[in-house]
């Protein structure tokens, strides 16, 4: 059946929004979850304690309330297009949708529809089309006890609907397409008497009485060892039905597909399906869209890392199209990464194909193009599959490619085969690690749902430290299986402090760190350097301009490595052009580095990717922050390629990309004795903190400079650390830590009876009492920064002493001391560039102007500093102007103007982590419904 509805609200695997059949955006993954809940009850009713407990669990945070709220709003905003709506009613809210809206419940109608049919095909179609719906983990992204027991039932569900299909399927006579699933859900379900049933049912049915009959003894035995009992009635009676060949089992459609192909053989070379197979549903997916294309073989490359799945990806989905590959399936091991070193010679791969389709061995050819043509012969118009595992390159393949327009080739590979996408239409696709969801989902099948729920802390570190890698995940679960009394902290235990080691093994295909040797081995002795470095490089990607500074190489030598190993599937690339490797590489490649390099080489290199970053982020700082110029790095290391950064564009867009990998380099730096860098990046990037109001970093860079500026003899530096780190613990709530480092700072800067260090520090008291609501304290501080500033003939300073007492008597009401203080550094800044400061004096007259009444005049203030605060970027003081600016439009009674703007506030409160102003925006936002609310007029 056809989804008749333009809007389909997803519950059964990734949560989206089907609008027009285009996926809509739904925010973040907690902003789903309320709308899943509902979904899940929609039409019904959904408390609003209900709702935290099942999107938050057991220990929600105080502000859940206020967040729900939030998440109400933009869900209801992101729905209106659909005509879906969230209706309140009592202490609830309910998803007002008609049924077959939310998959879920269309899933369950569906169910009921097949149970009333009595025509199997259409029972057969009803079915499928309900599992169908399903594209996943239900509610994948909940973890909370409803959640969980919720996909429990669910899957039961899904269970039973499988089984009920599969008798459709028998029904129709289509016993031997559903052979290969069958045979997997009885080795997998090996006490399931209905499922035996079914395969006993379809083995008669396919003429392999015996093998029935052999299936059903083999039931039996595992219902008396395991549960000591004998098979049910049903299953019985089936048995000996089968031992009398009883006509009535014979199926009254036969629809199975046979295909004329004389004397030959039918080939079935693939290996058995992977047992433990879990998540890839994205891949399967993909490869099912293009099996229907016509006219040229369908060919699929499958690339990824050692390890990561590639052969288990292709098998499965091979076992579940069986019945599409009457004419056979053939495979072969090419080797293309084997442990000697020696892939498999096409010739040889050719002779198996040949042996396996029937040709006598006097009637091969000695000549590999001879014997690839005979294969494309025999291939030609038969409908069958080919798995090419582990291929080494394109040469490699191209002889094994069939002939004809009938056949399917699966090609896995580390190599990406980019040759084999070119001249042969192949289909890429790239496998990268389970999710969080799906490492879990194995887990729970290798180690029993029992047990990983009887340990959840260790089973998710376990999870971190694996990065969702497979073959690790494999390794662990083997390991706690064939140890079932070990405790799974010992395991992640042991995997943390041994890394790579915890994941060795005797057996070359069960360990990590072999497998990976094996793509390390191929490559190039350039290569392998890149790949070693990178592995001790600071942070968690890196650009091309880095990689350079950090091999020593030209830009276009370093792309060139940095592709051949992104190739080799031992590096990603990111969408925006970055090289990222999974941890487990990481810890691989750092073991490269202090085996095959010397120390002085990774010395060097370190020295040259940390000066890249330093003098990048000196010359972006100094284009987000002009004034900021007091500070620069020392001479970059020969071989060291700097960025060019032109514009204050480019800078920000440089931080945003960047700051990650400055802050590992700053961190890197600090380890390495090189303490002025240590020290100097975080002044680099105070800017971009400041400014994105990213405080929680900044606190950490603060901290990590202090350390570094402890171990230099400069006291003014110790003050500067000091106040620095001060401010930014006031910035993140930390109030009684901030202010020790202030005092600290203050006591260095007496000493030193220096007047910058006494004038900043005293700014920085201003900042700090102002933040906490001490605006008296902040004002007599401010005065104080104002007596000092003036023996330094800095005018910008001078300034901003002045906007900064300007702000403290304002907060006080003292509106003439704060507007003298504005017009004396309104013209200074105007005279000098500095626009920020400018804005924020400018900022200071719209809260004389509110407080005074002159709301229209507060508009008009607050509008001209939010259009400077937003032109550089300066996110916290534009969350502040709106914060205010929504009040002098809530003065005005322009109530949609208000809204619009405390929205865009709380957005950025809730960026920056400013919880506080987040909960009070959240509460003048609700308030502000209240007042249009018609019941709530009335009742006044």
């Amino acid at each position: 059946m056809e989804v008749d509805r333009r809007v389909v609200v997803g519950v059964l695997g990734e949560l989206k929004l089907w609008l027009d059949n285009q996926p809509q955006p739904l925010g973040h993954a907690r902003q789903r979850s309320v709308l899943a809940v509902l979904a899940v009850e929609a039409n019904r009713m959904v408390s609003v304690d209900s709702l935290i407990d099942r999107v938050w669990g057991e220990r929600p945070p105080g502000t859940a309330r206020s967040a729900l709220r939030v998440y109400l709003t933009h869900l209801r905003r992101a729905l209106a297009p659909s005509g879906i709506t969230i209706t309140r009613s009592g202490g609830g809210y309910a998803l007002a949708v008609e049924a077959d809206i939310v998959d879920l419940h269309r899933f369950h109608r569906l169910l009921a529809l097949v149970r009333e049919q009595t025509d199997p095909q259409r029972a057969l179609a009803v079915a499928e089309d309900a599992l169908a719906l399903w594209r996943g983990e239900p509610l994948a992204e909940l973890d909370t006890v409803w959640a969980q027991a919720m996909r429990e039932r669910l899957r039961r569900e899904r269970t039973a609907a499988e089984t009920d299909r599969i008798d459709w399927v028998l029904a129709c006579g289509r016993h031997r397409q559903v052979l290969p699933e069958l045979t997997t859900r009885a080795e997998a379900e090996p006490l399931d008497e209905r499922v035996a049933g079914q395969l006993m049912l379809a083995l008669y049915r396919d003429g392999r009485q015996a093998d029935a009959l052999a299936h059903y003894q083999h039931t039996r035995r595992h219902l008396v060892d395991e549960l000591g009992t004998n098979p049910g009635t049903a299953l019985h009676q089936l048995h000996q039905r089968i031992l009398t060949a009883d006509p009535a089992l014979a199926p009254t459609e036969i629809a199975t597909v046979t295909v004329a192909t004389g004397s030959s053989p039918v080939p079935r070379q693939l290996p058995a399906p992977p047992r433990w197979f879990t998540g890839r549903v994205d891949h399967l997916a993909a490869l099912d869209a293009n099996l229907d294309h016509q006219g040229t073989a369908v060919i699929f490359a499958i690339g990824g890392a050692g390890g990561i799945g590639k052969t288990w990806l292709a098998l499965a989905w091979a076992y579940r199209h069986l019945d599409r590959f009457p004419d056979g399936q053939l495979f072969v091991d090419l080797r293309g990464f084997s442990p000697d070193g020696t892939p498999t010679d096409p010739a040889v791969a050719l002779r198996g194909f040949l042996d396996a389709l029937g040709v006598l061995p006097d009637r091969i050819p000695s000549d590999i193009e001879a014997r690839a043509a005979l294969f494309r012969s025999l291939a030609a118009d038969r409908r069958m599959l080919i798995l090419l595992d582990n291929a080494a390159n394109t040469t490699q393949v191209t002889p094994l490619l069939p002939g004809g327009d009938t056949c399917t080739v699966l090609v896995t590979s580390r190599h990406r085969l980019s040759g084999l996408v070119t001249a042969h239409g192949a289909h890429h696709r790239a496998l990268d690690v389970l999710t969080k969801v799906e490492a879990r989902v194995l887990f729970a099948r290798r180690l029993g749902v029992e047990r990983i729920t009887a340990e959840p802390a260790a089973v998710t570190e376990l999870i971190a430290l694996c990065g969702g890698y497979p073959l690790a995940l494999g390794i662990i679960a083997t390991r706690g299986r064939t140890q079932p009394g070990l405790p799974l902290a010992e395991l992640a235990a042991e995997l943390h402090e041994t890394g790579l080691d915890a994941l060795d093994d005797t057996d070359p295909a069960a360990s990590l760190p072999i497998v990976l040797s094996w793509s390390h081995h191929a490559l190039s002795s350039e290569q392998r350097t890149v790949f070693a470095l990178l592995g001790i490089a600071p942070g968690p990607d890196m650009g091309l301009h880095a990689a350079a500074s950090l091999t020593g190489l030209s830009p276009v030598q370093t792309r060139t490595a940095l592709n051949k190993l992104a190739q080799a599937s031992l590096i990603g690339r990111t969408a925006d052009g970055r090289y990222r490797m999974h941890d487990l590489i990481r810890r691989y490649a750092v073991d490269a580095a202090h085996r095959g390099l010397t120390e002085q080489h990774r010395n060097t290199a370190l020295r040259r990717v940390i000066d890249h970053y330093a003098h990048t982020a000196h010359t972006a700082s100094r284009l987000v922050h002009p004034h900021n110029r007091d500070v620069v790095p020392r001479p970059a290391a020969p071989g060291c390629r700097p960025e060019e950064v032109h514009s204050q564009v480019q800078a920000w867009a440089w931080f945003h990309r960047e700051h990650e990998c400055v802050l590992a380099a700053q961190h890197a730096a600090a380890e390495r004795g090189d303490h002025r860098t240590g020290w100097l990046l975080m002044r680099f990037l105070y800017p971009f903190h400041h400014l994105s109001g990213d405080f929680h970093r900044h606190a950490a860079s603060c901290r990590t400079a202090l350390s570094a500026a402890l171990h230099l003899e400069d006291p003014v530096m110790h003050s500067d650390a000091h106040r620095l780190l001060g401010l930014a613990l006031c910035r993140i709530e930390r109030y009684e830590e901030g202010m020790d480092h202030l005092r600290m700072a203050e006591t260095l800067a007496r000493r030193l009876g220096d007047a910058r260090c006494l004038t900043r520090t005293h700014e920085g008291f201003a900042l700090a009492w102002d933040q906490q609501g001490q605006h008296e304290l902040a004002l007599r501080s401010a005065t104080r920064a104002l007596r000092f500033v003036a023996s330094l003939h800095n005018p910008v300073w001078q300034a901003t002493a002045h906007t900064i007492a300007g702000r403290s008597a304002a907060r006080l009401g003292l509106h003439e001391l704060a507007t003298s203080h504005c017009l004396a550094a309104i013209p200074l800044q105007q005279e000098h560039g500095d626009h920020d400061g400018e804005a924020n004096s400018v900022f200071t007259l719209g809260l004389v102007a509110q407080d005074t009444g002159d709301s229209d005049r507060a508009v008009l203030h607050f509008r001209r500093s939010l259009a400077v605060f937003r032109a550089h970027a300066n996110a916290p003081l534009e969350a502040d102007t709106l914060d205010l600016l929504g009040h002098a439009y809530a003065a005005l009674r322009q109530q949609d103007r208000t809204r619009e703007v405390w929205r865009e506030a709380l957005d950025l409160y809730q960026e920056q982590r400013r919880r506080e102003d987040a909960e009070r925006v959240q509460r003048q936002l609700c308030e502000l419904d209240l007042e249009g609310d018609p019941a709530i007029e009335s009742a006044k």
